[in-house]
Protein backbone atom coordinates (compact mmCIF):
# COMPACT_ATOMS: atom_id res chain seq x y z
CA UNK A 1 0.00 0.00 0.00
CA UNK A 2 0.64 3.29 -0.77
CA UNK A 3 1.34 6.35 1.67
CA UNK A 4 1.67 9.61 -0.43
CA UNK A 5 2.82 12.50 2.10
CA UNK A 6 2.66 15.92 0.69
CA UNK A 7 3.79 18.41 3.30
CA UNK A 8 0.41 20.54 2.46
CA UNK A 9 -1.47 17.16 2.96
CA UNK A 10 -0.22 15.54 5.83
CA UNK A 11 -2.57 13.76 8.33
CA UNK A 12 -1.92 11.13 11.12
CA UNK A 13 -2.36 8.36 9.09
CA UNK A 14 0.22 9.29 6.58
CA UNK A 15 2.29 10.06 9.80
CA UNK A 16 0.98 7.14 11.43
CA UNK A 17 2.52 4.64 8.60
CA UNK A 18 5.99 6.25 8.97
CA UNK A 19 5.83 5.72 12.48
CA UNK A 20 5.07 2.45 12.42
CA UNK A 21 7.71 1.01 9.80
CA UNK A 22 10.45 3.22 12.38
CA UNK A 23 8.59 1.80 15.54
CA UNK A 24 10.68 -1.53 15.65
CA UNK A 25 14.64 -1.97 14.60
CA UNK A 26 15.07 -1.86 10.95
CA UNK A 27 18.52 -2.40 8.71
CA UNK A 28 18.48 0.91 6.83
CA UNK A 29 19.90 1.72 3.97
CA UNK A 30 19.84 5.52 2.95
CA UNK A 31 20.63 6.50 -0.47
CA UNK A 32 21.15 9.84 -1.98
CA UNK A 33 21.47 10.22 -6.59
CA UNK A 34 24.40 9.53 -8.53
CA UNK A 35 26.67 12.42 -8.09
CA UNK A 36 25.32 13.62 -5.04
CA UNK A 37 25.60 17.51 -3.81
CA UNK A 38 25.45 19.77 -1.38
CA UNK A 39 21.38 18.88 -0.87
CA UNK A 40 21.74 14.92 -1.23
CA UNK A 41 25.09 14.79 1.22
CA UNK A 42 23.44 16.90 3.37
CA UNK A 43 19.91 15.66 3.65
CA UNK A 44 21.46 11.68 3.94
CA UNK A 45 23.63 12.69 6.80
CA UNK A 46 20.84 14.51 8.97
CA UNK A 47 18.46 11.51 8.55
CA UNK A 48 21.38 9.31 9.20
CA UNK A 49 22.35 11.03 12.45
CA UNK A 50 19.03 11.04 13.75
CA UNK A 51 18.10 7.48 12.57
CA UNK A 52 20.84 6.41 14.50
CA UNK A 53 20.08 8.60 17.43
CA UNK A 54 17.02 6.85 17.72
CA UNK A 55 18.53 3.46 18.03
CA UNK A 56 18.22 2.57 14.26
CA UNK A 57 20.94 0.22 12.29
CA UNK A 58 21.56 2.40 9.49
CA UNK A 59 24.09 3.34 7.03
CA UNK A 60 24.68 5.30 3.53
CA UNK A 61 25.29 4.13 0.18
CA UNK A 62 26.17 6.97 -2.44
CA UNK A 63 26.04 5.86 -5.89
CA UNK A 64 29.79 6.94 -6.70
CA UNK A 65 32.00 9.92 -4.68
CA UNK A 66 31.11 13.45 -4.35
CA UNK A 67 33.00 16.80 -4.44
CA UNK A 68 35.84 17.92 -2.01
CA UNK A 69 33.95 20.46 -0.48
CA UNK A 70 31.36 18.61 1.12
CA UNK A 71 34.16 16.27 2.52
CA UNK A 72 33.56 18.06 6.11
CA UNK A 73 29.90 17.07 7.00
CA UNK A 74 29.76 15.33 10.22
CA UNK A 75 29.78 11.81 9.97
CA UNK A 76 30.76 12.02 6.06
CA UNK A 77 33.52 9.38 6.64
CA UNK A 78 30.51 6.96 7.40
CA UNK A 79 29.33 6.94 3.59
CA UNK A 80 30.09 4.05 2.06
CA UNK A 81 31.06 4.66 -2.19
CA UNK A 82 29.37 2.22 -3.91
CA UNK A 83 32.09 2.85 -6.89
CA UNK A 84 35.01 2.10 -3.85
CA UNK A 85 33.39 -0.09 -1.02
CA UNK A 86 31.19 -2.18 -3.42
CA UNK A 87 31.28 -5.57 -0.97
CA UNK A 88 29.96 -3.69 1.87
CA UNK A 89 27.45 -1.14 -0.02
CA UNK A 90 26.23 -4.58 -1.69
CA UNK A 91 26.24 -6.14 1.99
CA UNK A 92 24.04 -3.52 3.25
CA UNK A 93 21.70 -3.27 0.63
CA UNK A 94 20.80 -7.19 0.58
CA UNK A 95 20.14 -6.89 4.35
CA UNK A 96 18.46 -3.78 3.84
CA UNK A 97 14.23 -3.97 5.27
CA UNK A 98 13.86 -0.47 4.63
CA UNK A 99 15.81 1.93 2.32
CA UNK A 100 15.19 6.14 2.52
CA UNK A 101 15.88 7.24 -1.25
CA UNK A 102 16.62 11.25 -1.02
CA UNK A 103 17.03 13.85 -3.30
CA UNK A 104 15.44 11.53 -5.86
CA UNK A 105 12.42 9.86 -7.25
CA UNK A 106 13.15 7.63 -9.79
CA UNK A 107 15.78 4.71 -9.51
CA UNK A 108 17.53 5.90 -13.37
CA UNK A 109 18.87 8.84 -11.00
CA UNK A 110 21.78 6.41 -9.04
CA UNK A 111 23.18 5.17 -11.80
CA UNK A 112 24.51 1.33 -11.07
CA UNK A 113 22.39 0.81 -7.97
CA UNK A 114 19.17 1.06 -9.78
CA UNK A 115 19.00 -2.98 -10.60
CA UNK A 116 19.77 -3.55 -6.80
CA UNK A 117 16.81 -0.70 -5.81
CA UNK A 118 14.09 -2.30 -8.85
CA UNK A 119 15.06 -6.19 -7.30
CA UNK A 120 15.26 -4.92 -3.51
CA UNK A 121 12.72 -6.73 -1.16
CA UNK A 122 12.78 -3.82 1.29
CA UNK A 123 10.51 -0.62 1.88
CA UNK A 124 10.72 2.21 0.80
CA UNK A 125 10.51 5.88 1.54
CA UNK A 126 11.09 8.49 -0.41
CA UNK A 127 11.66 12.19 0.47
CA UNK A 128 12.23 14.46 -2.51
CA UNK A 129 11.20 17.70 -3.88
CA UNK A 130 11.60 17.01 -7.58
CA UNK A 131 8.89 17.06 -9.98
CA UNK A 132 6.92 13.89 -11.66
CA UNK A 133 8.07 11.18 -8.82
CA UNK A 134 8.14 7.17 -9.96
CA UNK A 135 5.41 5.40 -7.51
CA UNK A 136 7.98 2.67 -6.06
CA UNK A 137 7.94 4.03 -2.19
CA UNK A 138 5.53 2.59 0.61
CA UNK A 139 5.78 6.21 1.66
CA UNK A 140 6.54 8.87 -0.50
CA UNK A 141 6.60 12.21 0.63
CA UNK A 142 7.12 14.72 -2.34
CA UNK A 143 6.66 18.28 -2.68
CA UNK A 144 7.93 20.18 -5.60
CA UNK A 145 7.59 23.48 -3.77
CA UNK A 146 9.77 22.84 -1.35
CA UNK A 147 13.45 24.39 -1.34
CA UNK A 148 15.08 21.59 -0.78
CA UNK A 149 15.36 17.69 0.68
CA UNK A 150 17.39 18.64 4.00
CA UNK A 151 14.17 21.37 4.19
CA UNK A 152 11.48 18.07 4.02
CA UNK A 153 14.27 16.10 6.40
CA UNK A 154 13.42 19.02 8.90
CA UNK A 155 9.53 18.30 8.22
CA UNK A 156 10.14 14.59 8.38
CA UNK A 157 11.69 14.51 11.82
CA UNK A 158 8.78 17.62 12.97
CA UNK A 159 6.07 14.73 12.09
CA UNK A 160 7.60 12.68 14.55
CA UNK A 161 7.80 15.85 17.05
CA UNK A 162 11.30 15.23 17.48
CA UNK A 163 12.73 18.81 16.37
CA UNK A 164 14.11 19.00 20.15
CA UNK A 165 16.50 16.12 19.27
CA UNK A 166 17.98 17.88 16.37
CA UNK A 167 21.97 17.71 17.07
CA UNK A 168 24.36 20.30 15.75
CA UNK A 169 25.46 17.95 13.83
CA UNK A 170 22.43 17.42 12.04
CA UNK A 171 21.92 21.19 12.17
CA UNK A 172 25.33 21.91 9.79
CA UNK A 173 23.93 18.82 7.74
CA UNK A 174 20.46 20.24 7.18
CA UNK A 175 21.61 23.92 7.04
CA UNK A 176 24.13 22.91 3.88
CA UNK A 177 21.90 21.80 1.67
CA UNK A 178 19.47 24.58 1.94
CA UNK A 179 21.86 27.01 1.65
CA UNK A 180 23.15 24.94 -1.77
CA UNK A 181 20.35 23.99 -3.35
CA UNK A 182 18.43 27.60 -2.47
CA UNK A 183 21.40 28.94 -4.11
CA UNK A 184 22.36 30.98 -0.97
CA UNK A 185 18.55 31.40 -0.33
CA UNK A 186 18.22 33.54 -3.32
CA UNK A 187 15.96 31.01 -5.72
CA UNK A 188 12.03 31.52 -5.91
CA UNK A 189 11.61 28.19 -3.74
CA UNK A 190 13.19 30.33 -0.87
CA UNK A 191 9.78 30.88 1.81
CA UNK A 192 9.01 32.47 4.98
CA UNK A 193 8.94 28.98 6.23
CA UNK A 194 12.80 28.47 4.70
CA UNK A 195 14.17 31.11 6.94
CA UNK A 196 12.46 29.81 9.99
CA UNK A 197 13.82 26.77 9.06
CA UNK A 198 17.42 28.17 8.60
CA UNK A 199 16.62 30.02 12.27
CA UNK A 200 16.13 27.37 13.82
CA UNK A 201 18.94 25.22 12.80
CA UNK A 202 21.66 27.86 13.36
CA UNK A 203 19.89 28.29 17.36
CA UNK A 204 20.73 24.53 17.18
CA UNK A 205 24.44 24.50 16.46
CA UNK A 206 24.40 25.25 12.75
CA UNK A 207 27.62 27.01 11.87
CA UNK A 208 26.69 29.37 9.21
CA UNK A 209 29.86 31.36 8.55
CA UNK A 210 32.08 28.21 8.83
CA UNK A 211 29.65 26.29 6.16
CA UNK A 212 29.46 29.44 3.64
CA UNK A 213 33.26 29.00 4.35
CA UNK A 214 33.87 25.46 3.40
CA UNK A 215 31.12 25.38 0.55
CA UNK A 216 32.29 28.78 -1.25
CA UNK A 217 35.38 29.78 0.24
CA UNK A 218 37.31 27.71 -0.68
CA UNK A 219 39.26 26.95 -4.08
CA UNK A 220 42.24 25.53 -5.41
CA UNK A 221 44.38 27.67 -8.36
CA UNK A 222 43.21 25.21 -10.61
CA UNK A 223 39.72 25.67 -10.04
CA UNK A 224 39.81 29.42 -10.51
CA UNK A 225 42.10 28.43 -14.25
CA UNK A 226 39.35 26.09 -15.10
CA UNK A 227 36.54 29.20 -14.07
CA UNK A 228 38.78 31.64 -16.35
CA UNK A 229 38.05 29.07 -18.92
CA UNK A 230 34.62 28.33 -19.01
CA UNK A 231 34.09 32.34 -18.72
CA UNK A 232 36.44 32.29 -22.04
CA UNK A 233 34.32 29.99 -23.46
CA UNK A 234 31.01 31.38 -22.73
CA UNK A 235 28.67 32.09 -25.86
CA UNK A 236 25.88 35.38 -25.26
CA UNK A 237 22.78 35.17 -27.51
CA UNK A 238 21.15 38.06 -26.97
CA UNK A 239 17.99 37.24 -29.38
CA UNK A 240 17.33 34.69 -27.54
CA UNK A 241 18.66 35.86 -23.88
CA UNK A 242 20.60 33.08 -23.36
CA UNK A 243 24.02 32.47 -22.31
CA UNK A 244 26.00 28.77 -22.57
CA UNK A 245 29.39 27.39 -21.66
CA UNK A 246 31.40 24.50 -23.15
CA UNK A 247 34.11 22.81 -21.34
CA UNK A 248 35.53 19.78 -23.57
CA UNK A 249 37.44 16.72 -22.11
CA UNK A 250 40.50 18.45 -22.76
CA UNK A 251 40.31 21.76 -21.22
CA UNK A 252 39.22 20.06 -17.93
CA UNK A 253 42.25 17.82 -18.44
CA UNK A 254 44.16 20.60 -18.71
CA UNK A 255 43.58 22.39 -15.77
CA UNK A 256 43.62 19.11 -13.48
CA UNK A 257 39.48 18.98 -12.93
CA UNK A 258 38.35 17.92 -9.60
CA UNK A 259 34.84 16.61 -9.04
CA UNK A 260 33.10 19.68 -7.86
CA UNK A 261 35.32 21.66 -9.29
CA UNK A 262 32.54 23.65 -12.16
CA UNK A 263 29.97 23.51 -9.49
CA UNK A 264 28.06 26.74 -9.72
CA UNK A 265 29.59 27.30 -13.47
CA UNK A 266 26.48 27.38 -15.00
CA UNK A 267 24.78 29.99 -12.65
CA UNK A 268 27.72 32.88 -14.12
CA UNK A 269 25.42 33.38 -17.36
CA UNK A 270 22.34 34.61 -15.33
CA UNK A 271 24.53 37.75 -13.73
CA UNK A 272 24.39 38.60 -17.23
CA UNK A 273 21.56 41.50 -17.43
CA UNK A 274 18.73 40.32 -19.66
CA UNK A 275 19.78 36.82 -20.06
CA UNK A 276 16.91 34.73 -18.75
CA UNK A 277 18.57 30.94 -19.81
CA UNK A 278 22.21 29.88 -18.91
CA UNK A 279 23.35 26.59 -19.74
CA UNK A 280 26.99 24.97 -19.31
CA UNK A 281 27.62 21.82 -21.58
CA UNK A 282 30.66 19.41 -20.25
CA UNK A 283 32.30 16.58 -22.12
CA UNK A 284 32.55 13.21 -20.11
CA UNK A 285 34.58 10.64 -22.08
CA UNK A 286 34.80 8.05 -18.92
CA UNK A 287 31.28 8.23 -19.27
CA UNK A 288 30.75 9.15 -23.30
CA UNK A 289 28.01 11.92 -22.90
CA UNK A 290 27.48 15.61 -22.56
CA UNK A 291 26.44 16.15 -18.93
CA UNK A 292 24.37 19.73 -18.63
CA UNK A 293 22.74 21.90 -16.50
CA UNK A 294 20.10 24.44 -17.09
CA UNK A 295 19.33 27.62 -15.32
CA UNK A 296 16.60 30.03 -15.71
CA UNK A 297 14.73 33.08 -14.26
CA UNK A 298 11.59 33.85 -14.22
CA UNK A 299 8.91 31.33 -15.94
CA UNK A 300 10.82 29.63 -18.41
CA UNK A 301 10.81 26.31 -17.25
CA UNK A 302 14.11 24.25 -17.73
CA UNK A 303 12.64 21.23 -16.55
CA UNK A 304 10.54 20.81 -19.52
CA UNK A 305 12.93 22.22 -21.56
CA UNK A 306 15.35 19.42 -20.16
CA UNK A 307 12.57 16.62 -20.07
CA UNK A 308 11.55 17.33 -23.73
CA UNK A 309 15.38 17.97 -25.50
CA UNK A 310 18.25 16.22 -23.28
CA UNK A 311 16.44 12.89 -21.35
CA UNK A 312 16.92 15.21 -18.35
CA UNK A 313 14.76 17.13 -15.63
CA UNK A 314 14.22 18.36 -12.39
CA UNK A 315 12.75 22.09 -11.34
CA UNK A 316 11.15 25.19 -13.40
CA UNK A 317 14.45 26.91 -13.02
CA UNK A 318 17.72 24.40 -11.95
CA UNK A 319 17.56 21.15 -13.80
CA UNK A 320 20.04 18.59 -15.33
CA UNK A 321 20.72 16.26 -18.70
CA UNK A 322 22.60 14.51 -20.71
CA UNK A 323 23.49 14.08 -24.63
CA UNK A 324 25.06 11.74 -26.63
CA UNK A 325 26.18 12.97 -29.56
CA UNK A 326 30.04 15.41 -29.17
CA UNK A 327 30.14 18.66 -27.53
CA UNK A 328 29.75 20.78 -30.55
CA UNK A 329 26.77 18.97 -32.34
CA UNK A 330 25.66 19.08 -28.51
CA UNK A 331 26.08 22.92 -28.57
CA UNK A 332 24.79 22.92 -31.98
CA UNK A 333 21.14 21.40 -31.50
CA UNK A 334 20.78 23.33 -28.52
CA UNK A 335 20.90 26.32 -30.82
CA UNK A 336 19.15 25.43 -33.30
CA UNK A 337 16.15 24.48 -30.38
CA UNK A 338 15.75 28.70 -29.45
CA UNK A 339 13.94 29.81 -32.55
CA UNK A 340 11.46 27.61 -30.85
CA UNK A 341 11.40 29.09 -27.70
CA UNK A 342 12.05 32.95 -28.89
CA UNK A 343 8.80 34.08 -27.46
CA UNK A 344 8.90 32.73 -24.06
CA UNK A 345 12.51 33.71 -23.44
CA UNK A 346 11.85 37.08 -24.53
CA UNK A 347 7.74 37.63 -22.96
Amino acid sequence: MLYYCIFARMNSANIAAAKELLSTPQKIVIIPHKNPDGDAIGSTLALWHYLRNQGQEAVIVSPNDYPKFLKWMPGHNNILNFETKNKQAKSALDDATLIFTLDFNHFGRTGQLAPLLEQSQAKFIMIDHHQEPSDYAEIMYSDVSMSSTCEMVYNFISFFEDTDKITPEMANCMYTGIMTDTGSFKFPSTTSKTHQIVAQLIDKGADNLAIHSHIYDTNSPSRLHLLGCALNNMVILQEYRTAYITLSQAELDKYKYQKGDTEGFVNYGLTLEGIRFAVIFIENSEEGIIKISFRSVGDFSVNEFARTHFHGGGHDNAAGGRSDISLTETAERFVSLLPSYKDQLNA
